[in-house]
């Protein structure tokens, strides 16, 4: 039985400080973790004893944080305002407070809102970017709700970045090397890592609807239960930070890349999307039943703009080796009914729960902007009325069909930053400081020459 220095979270409402100062003094709470994801959706913020917190709630942190990249460096293109660094005011948001089970002693992290000198949300900041989104649904009457999947690995320890990785070893002594996909068996192997996702889990109120085993070794899927996108972002972002800690502490790495191996499928991030009206009923169906006009143009929406807002659902050049031939993983915005070889499908469902999957987001991706990107998706189609494309049988083999999504992380950038109707519902200024980032990721890639480049080019250019 694992022994958690924080076994429960507090239940808050907006502004509750006063709530919060009792739960802290109720369970000796000792720190605060002041926490907001980057572009990256890494968590940063500081750490505090929690009394100074209670005497200062929020704090301040530079806006360079927003233009770092995943390497350590920051966007070479950064502007001013990256040279000058002003202070941003990091403002909690209480009802996201969760325990932190793995912290030696009692602690809390809480997600924290980004507004800059005079107040304003700040327009880079993830969490403002998937709400703006949020807010145009809302103003028309709308409120999306969506459900992610998602995949990752399991691997023995990697200290040498030269070394390729290798799955773990189970309780049975041995390695998983083949495809055991929704094997309970493969499930048990790890059973130790899976434990403890369910007690960290449990301790910060998080909802798992399942966990199954993939199609690759060690590779695992957690299903959430479906809600608001901007509290699933917050869950997710709370789970990759969870599941890696409980990997860590049974001796093994938990890793979210997109293709982590060259001969096991990707990981994805499924995200399963509807939207209902002012009275909690599914728009993607009309009263008799069958699919709305919303539904389809929700799909045509997809189909029209997602080519250009990939590179916030596949942000590095590892996530397009997922998006190849042959490895089950989408290559085209088809859509279908009950067709898994499609970029976009509609699961068998009732009526009241029909909804649409975007099959083509990577484990990756930043959760605030991968929902940001596939709503916004949508509801350029729902307004536009953007008639889909016509939908696939479901016998038909989508991966043997035409590609038309981009082929790089270059190529994603420069569609995402010449694609005005997107930059108008995202925000012109977080278009523009993204893209300078991943230029500079990309920069800093194209610096390392790899072994294929040795191997087929040394002797024979």
């Amino acid at each position: 039985m694992t022994t958690l220095s924080l076994a429960t979270s507090p239940k808050l409402d907006p502004g509750d400080l006063d709530g919060l100062r009792d739960w802290i003094r109720a369970n000796r709470v000792a720190e605060i973790e002041c926490v907001t994801p980057d572009l990256a959706g890494i968590a940063r913020g500081k750490v505090m004893p929690a009394a100074k917190f209670l005497r200062e709630p929020g704090i301040r942190l530079p806006t360079s944080m927003f233009f770092s990249t995943i390497n350590g460096g920051y966007a070479a293109e950064g502007g001013r305002i990256n040279y000058v660094d002003p202070d941003l005011a990091l403002v909690p948001d209480y009802p996201t407070a969760r325990a932190v089970p793995w912290a030696t002693e009692p602690s809390l992290q809480i997600i924290h809102d980004v507004t800059d000198s005079e107040g304003n949300p700040f327009p880079l900041a993830p969490r403002q970017v998937l709400r703006r989104v949020s807010d145009l649904y809302a103003a028309r009457g709308w409120t999306p709700v969506v459900a992610p999947e998602l995949e990752f690995y399991l691997t023995k320890p990697n200290t040498d970045p030269d070394l390729p990785l290798e799955p773990p070893v189970g309780r049975s002594g041995r390695q998983s090397l083949g495809n055991q996909a929704f094997s309970l068996s493969a499930v048990d192997e790890y059973e130790s890592v899976i434990e403890l996702i369910y007690d960290y889990a449990d301790a910060q109120d998080l909802a798992i609807d399942t966990i199954i085993q993939e199609a690759g070794a060690a590779q695992l899927e957690i299903n959430t239960i479906h809600g608001h996108p901007l509290r699933l972002a917050d869950e997710i972002f709370l789970f990759k930070r969870l599941i890696r800690e409980a990997a860590l502490r049974c001796g093994c790495y938990a890793t979210f890349m997109a293709k982590p191996y060259s001969d096991q499928p990707g990981s994805a991030m499924h995200i399963h999307m509807s939207v209902e009206d002012a009275q909690g009923r599914n728009v993607f169906s009309n009263p008799d039943g069958s699919p709305s006009e919303l539904h389809d143009w929700f799909i045509g929406g997809q189909q029209k703009y997602f080519h250009d807002a990939i590179a916030l659902a596949a942000p590095y050049v590892n996530s397009y080796r997922r998006l190849t031939r042959g490895w089950a993983a989408p290559i085209n915005l088809d859509w279908a009914e009950d067709n898994r070889t499609t970029g976009l499908r509609s699961p068998r469902s009732d009526p009241a729960a029909r909804r649409v999957e975007n099959r083509v987001v990577g484990a990756d991706a930043n959760p605030y902007l991968a929902l940001a990107a596939c709503l916004a998706c949508g509801y350029l189609g729902m307004v536009q009325k953007i008639t889909p494309r016509s939908k696939v049988a479901a016998e038909v083999d989508s991966y043997t069909r035409a590609r038309d999504l981009p082929y790089s992380l270059l190529d994603g950038i420069e569609a995402l930053k010449n694609s005005e109707d997107l930059r108008e519902v995202l925000g012109h200024e977080f278009i523009e400081v993204f893209a300078a980032v991943k230029y500079s990721e990309y920069e800093e890639f194209m610096r390392v020459i790899s072994p294929w480049e040795r191997e087929h080019l040394l002797l024979n250019v």
